[in-house]
């Protein structure tokens, strides 16, 4: 009989107090957010300063992009839950995410000349499907480093998150830097050298993954090489979605009425009773972060061309601006971790919904003080930019970070990546609202600044109150929610009974023997 116990991620040594593996991930993602967040600092620019496309135009086709970026980490992490394990999906994703983001420096003649249009539309598949294999599956090796019942798991996963930040920050600013004062190409350029930095990272410090994310049963190359096509199928189908918008909505809806029917099914059927209670907690982290990304990503797009229409930015390029949540969250993320901490140690660490709650009523006061600030005078002073910005990090902090814990906390071990997937997905449908958020923030800038000016405000003074008025919601019941994590009873998978294992857990056991 196969035996769910996993080595301990501790075998090869530690670092700060974590297994040496974390920080290969750690790095590895800091390098592809470099590329990912130096890209994104210039895209709305480049759709419209570039390409000529309208603001409204530019918001749906960025929402767009970006949705299909979170999509596809649902048959990214399927495809490694079945076949290929972790590891692989995150390396051929690398291999993707490269190609995609060095075929971005490609600017043709700008306008809508047709021909480089369609390279650009090529260059954005690349980089959606390479994500989609190598998003979710490195955050589930993250958790397969730790016991599910590990204290340091939640700090495990915000020092993650500081790579991710790390990596973000230092593309916003070196990329946008370099697209906007040099050109295009040298932006993009930047961003395909940081992603082949982590791509060398990952593959060469594979052995202190301790042999995590491995195939959960050994692949026949002919297998192998056939889900690296239909990899690239996908890239063929990306490239026809994000140039048809709205194809990408009826996705959204369809698909996601699927996969939470699946996952909802699975957990009524097949689960245990807590277990079953322990998805349905997670799929209200998930419905609720839907919100929370819808708001945020306006950063990427309205928030962006805010910056640099109607913001006294003293000559600094907008896109730089980019980096300014990516370094509050570097700043603050080692003070989050030290936090939850000790309040946990106090038993006062407030639960995971209640920290969702907390972060959608940040979220919210962020646009207030932002339209507060634009109240002041024609241009709005900068550090109205900083405030919101802040005021968005430290809502972040309370809700990814430990939402990525939470799912794989909660999830049972062979349903791990499709609830990533999930989570991803969640995060999908809400950048999709966001580019209609920021189309019409945009409806109406050809009636002049001024009035441009007023519209983006009016949006943000809506949002900003429905977040605030859902993240006391939130924090009203949290309780209940809490009390559906069953955290009291939950245990290591080890601890299980290997009859119980192989029976409810198959998947798990294959990847122990």
């Amino acid at each position: 009989m196969a035996t769910a116990e996993l080595p301990h991620g501790d075998s090869a040594g530690t670092f700060l107090g974590h297994p040496k593996g974390l920080f290969v991930l750690f790095f590895a993602e800091m390098w592809e957010r470099f590329s990912y967040y130096g890209m994104r600092a210039l895209l709305i620019f480049y759709l419209t300063k570039h390409w000529l496309f309208s603001d409204s135009q530019a918001g749906v086709i960025y929402g767009a992009y970006t949705a299909l970026v979170y999509i596809t980490p649902v048959l990214g992490g399927y495809l490694a839950d079945k076949y290929l394990g972790q590891r692989k999906a995150v390396t051929y994703g690398a291999v993707l995410l490269t190609f995609g983001h060095f075929l971005m420096g490609f600017e043709g003649n700008g306008g809508q000349d047709a021909a480089s249009l369609n390279i650009f539309w090529l260059a954005l598949a690349f980089i959606i499907v390479g994500s989609g294999f190598l998003k979710a599956n490195i955050s589930v090796i993250v958790g397969q480093l730790y016991q599910r019942t590990d204290v340091r798991r939640d700090g495990a996963y915000t020092i993650f998150y500081m790579g991710i930040n790390l990596g973000a920050f230092l593309g916003s600013l070196l990329c946008g830097y370099l697209g906007e004062t040099y050109g295009w190409a040298y932006g993009f350029g930047a961003a395909g050298f940081g992603m082949l930095a982590g791509l060398i990272v990952f593959v060469s410090f594979k052995p202190l993954l301790l042999g995590r994310g491995e195939p959960p049963k050994a692949l026949a190359k002919g297998t192998e090489w056939g889900l690296y096509a239909v990899g690239v199928a996908a890239v063929g189908a990306c490239w026809w979605m994000v140039q048809n918008q709205s194809v990408v909505g009826g996705l959204l809806g369809l698909s996601g009425a699927v996969l939470v029917g699946y996952v909802l099914f699975t957990a009524v059927v097949k689960l245990p009773s807590e277990d079953r209670d322990r998805i349905f907690a997670a799929m209200f982290l998930i419905i609720g972060s839907i919100l929370f990304w819808a708001l945020f990503e306006q950063a990427g797009s309205s928030l962006n061309l805010y910056t640099d229409r109607y913001v006294d930015r003293a000559g600094v390029p907008a896109s730089v601006f980019q980096s300014v949540n990516a370094m509050y969250i570097v700043l603050l993320a080692p003070l989050f971790a030290a936090l939850w901490t000790w309040l946990g140690r106090k038993g006062l660490e407030p639960s995971a919904p209640a920290k969702f709650g907390l972060a959608l009523m940040q979220l919210g006061a962020g646009f207030l003080v932002l339209v507060a600030g634009a109240a002041t005078g024609d241009m709005t002073p900068v550090v109205f930019i900083f405030l919101i910005y802040l005021l968005h990090t430290t809502g972040e902090l309370c809700l990814s970070p430990v939402g990525l814990s939470a799912m794989n906390r909660l999830a049972p071990a062979h349903m791990a990546s499709l609830i990533m997937g999930t989570w991803f997905f969640a995060s999908a449908t809400g950048n999709f609202a966001a580019g209609l958020i920021a189309a019409a923030t945009g409806s109406e800038a050809a009636s002049g600044e001024g009035a441009g000016k007023e519209v983006v405000l009016g949006v943000y003074s809506q949002i900003g109150w429905v977040a605030i008025a859902v993240g006391v919601g939130v924090l009203v019941i949290s309780p209940l929610i809490k009390k559906l994590m069953h955290l009291d009873t939950l245990k290591d998978d080890s601890a299980a009974g290997t009859e119980n294992v192989d029976e409810a857990y198959p998947v798990a056991a294959s990847r122990a023997e």
